[in-house]
């Protein structure tokens, strides 16, 4: 199968719409957040940073979930400092899902590009200048960051965690050749209108989810350019990755195989 980069679609060849500028583009970052209120501070000021120093137009769009650990508070203080017009706590009375939160936080995105990424500090903002980037230069309808392409990596993490990892990496490659290098990350760059359209057809929770997003995004033909990114364990808190997560991963891989 040819690159997934190297494909074209009616949505990827489209120009940006006519009066829109590069200049006029919006980012809207959409952190679901559940029990986050140590990496919290830290994830906005470095996207803060990140987003200034670039001279990017940008909103951070924390979405939390009920957590009990007070993330909320925090949310409502950053809120505080950085101001309403760049930081929108559009919390949720408990946890219902990614793919609910992603669909809550766009509905009260106002960018034109949508980036989703955790809050752990797992993922680094400086790497989305590079997603934009990538974006432009391809007019890709995607950018994902990869771990296992370039000189992406993982730090931190166990045998374990490193084997399940690249595991489902590889048995989702063998069995639905999807095109892209890391399909389950959760570090990416979506045109607003694909990303609505992609979450209409999954089915998904949970730790497939983010592979189901790739699958359906080369069933509709979309284009996908990747980045190489570091991915760092988590500092504060503990992974939400367990063994129900990995069982339905499995179940979810069987389901697209089968529906794909």
């Amino acid at each position: 199968m040819a690159s997934v980069e190297s494909r074209r679609s009616p949505a990827s060849s489209r120009q940006e719409p006519e009066g829109r500028s590069r200049s006029q583009d919006k980012y809207s970052v959409l952190l679901p957040t559940y029990n986050e209120r140590e990496n919290l501070p830290l994830i906005v000021w470095l996207l803060v940073k990140s987003f200034s120093e670039s001279g990017i137009n940008y909103e951070i769009i924390i979405i939390d979930d009920g957590s009990p650990d007070g993330t909320k508070d925090v949310a409502e203080q950053l809120e505080k400092i950085y101001g309403s017009d760049k930081i929108l706590l559009r919390p949720r009375e408990k946890k219902l899902g990614l793919g609910t939160a992603y669909i809550h936080g766009m509905e009260h995105a106002t960018g034109n590009y949508i980036v989703i990424m955790d809050a752990d500090l797992s993922h680094h903002p400086k790497f989305i200048p590079e997603f934009i980037r990538k974006q432009k230069e391809g007019n890709f309808d995607i950018v994902s960051g990869t771990r296992y392409k370039g000189n992406g990596g993982v730090y931190g993490w166990d045998l374990k965690r490193k084997i399940i990892s690249r595991g489902a990496n590889f048995i989702t490659q063998v069995l639905l050749r999807p095109g892209a290098s890391d399909l389950t990350g959760s570090f990416r760059l979506y045109r607003k209108e694909v990303l609505q359209k992609l979450i209409e057809k999954c089915v998904s929770k949970g730790y497939v989810f983010q592979m189901e997003m790739i699958v359906r995004a080369r069933q509709m033909n979309y284009t996908i350019g990747e980045v190489p990114i570091s991915f760092v364990d988590r500092v504060y808190g503990e992974s939400k990755l367990g063994g129900n997560e990995i069982v339905s991963f499995l179940k979810g891989l069987l389901t697209l195989f089968a529906t794909t």
